[in-house]
């Protein structure tokens, strides 16, 4: 069941929603075709959940939208991106268990 703390972003509304945003936003470069996006999707929503008020948390199909993931270099997805003041502070590609997420996490908003 998809968390209703986790938002869809556009290429048009990423730079108001994820680099002015004044709390760290895990970014989620992801397709409906993709099988290992579909399977970290829970971990992603559960991380929406449990860090609500710390952590922003943001889905962005890169079939839909193609200039935003161009910019951060994503050739790969699930593409997991914590930007911190408008700078990445953690990329995680792959689906990945739910502890390596906590820890970019833990470490990106520290």
């Amino acid at each position: 069941m998809a968390s209703d703390k986790v938002h869809h972003v556009t290429d048009a509304s990423f730079e108001q929603e994820v680099l002015k945003s004044e709390q760290p936003v895990l970014i989620d470069f992801w397709a409906p075709w993709c099988a290992p996006c579909r399977a970290i999707a829970p971990i992603v929503d559960e991380l929406a959940n449990e860090y609500a008020g710390r952590l922003k948390v943001v889905k962005i199909n890169v079939d839909d939208n193609q200039m935003t993931p161009a910019r951060f270099g994503v050739r790969g997805i699930p593409n997991l991106v914590i930007v911190k003041g408008g700078e990445v502070k953690e990329q995680i590609v792959g689906a990945v268990p739910k502890k390596n997420l906590v820890a970019a996490v833990e470490h990106a908003i520290a």
